[in-house]
């Protein structure tokens, strides 16, 4: 069974800089795509970052420019940078994978407050 382990969260000021990691149990290129959805209180889960098995990347405009997706295929590892955080990023974080046909796997989230 696939495992996806975030961590890096925590609490940060406004304008600071966070960088998720997500080790996953098998190779990442076993995967279509990887991404990084957040679920902030009341809200929907959204994505806010992929990466295709390809290497190619997409943003929501609402994080285009300030958060960065990137992977270490030899450590099975995806890192999500952000910058600029803004408290409304505050949200549980979830690093999630998909396999063809139709096998989607996600982690346990990892909390990340941003103070204004």
């Amino acid at each position: 069974q696939v495992q996806l382990v975030e961590s890096g969260g925590g609490l940060v000021q406004a304008g600071g800089s966070l960088r998720l990691s997500c080790v996953a149990t098998e190779t990442i290129f076993s995967f279509s795509t990887m991404n990084w959805y957040r679920q902030a209180p009341g809200k929907q889960r959204e994505l806010v970052a992929e990466i295709t098995n390809y290497g190619a990347t997409s943003y929501p405009a609402s994080v285009k420019g300030r958060f960065t997706l990137s992977r270490d295929t030899a450590k099975n590892t995806v890192y999500l940078q952000m910058n600029s955080l803004k408290p409304e990023d505050t949200a549980v974080y979830y690093c999630n994978a998909r396999r063809p046909p139709a096998s989607i796997y996600w982690g346990q989230g990892t909390q990340v407050t941003v103070s204004s």
